[in-house]
């Protein structure tokens, strides 16, 4: 054979599993994904003991996590936090992220409620005729007795002070917008 002889082509196998070959996740991919379950472990870290507990997570996750409130060093709370995104590959990321999810809505209504009762109660004070507008809208307001809470707040605010019935009637309208915010409860445990 001469040097000029040509050798045939590599044939091309043409096959459907070829195509269909999964090659998985490409490694930016992957490191993202790493990166996600370490941000999570991150949001994990952040939440009380009490709140993690109800989640069921494993032992070890628990312990990681424990370990790591206590890490003040930099380079040594980054090593923690990478082993708790390697422990969080082995716990449902999705689970977790939903009920954090719940978590932070409940957290944004009971805001909400919180500036809405300051709100009524600097504007009650201002204007103590608004107090029917309020019964009006909220008529579980009528059994609270607003009305010499209200009458108290605004002689302690007419003598610059914000005293005990200040507070007071913060709590009051904040309990009253709360239930009105809050789903009924049925009685399951007796049957008419």
């Amino acid at each position: 054979m001469s040097a000029l002889t040509r050798r045939p082509a590599p044939t091309v196998v043409d096959s459907e599993s070829d195509e269909d070959a999964d090659l998985g996740p490409s490694k930016s991919q992957r490191k993202r994904d790493m990166h996600a379950l370490q941000e999570l472990g991150e949001r994990l870290v952040e939440l009380p003991a009490s709140r993690l507990g109800p989640m069921g997570l494993p032992e070890v996750l628990l312990d990681a996590i424990a370990l790591c409130r206590k890490i003040t060093a930099h380079e040594g709370r980054r090593r923690q936090m990478q082993l708790i995104g390697k422990l969080m590959r082995r716990v449902d990321a999705d689970a977790i992220r939903a009920e954090l999810d719940v978590d932070d809505d409940r957290h944004r209504a009971e805001t909400a409620v919180m500036h809405a009762a300051e709100s009524w109660r600097d504007a009650l004070i201002a204007t103590p005729d608004r107090l029917t507008e309020f019964v009006q809208r909220y008529p579980q307001a009528i059994t609270r007795g607003l009305h010499p809470l209200l009458r108290s707040a605004c002689t302690e605010h007419s003598r610059a002070q914000r005293g005990r019935h200040y507070r007071e009637l913060y709590r009051e309208i904040r309990e009253i917008l709360l239930a009105e915010t809050r789903p009924p409860q049925t009685d399951t445990g007796h049957l008419a």
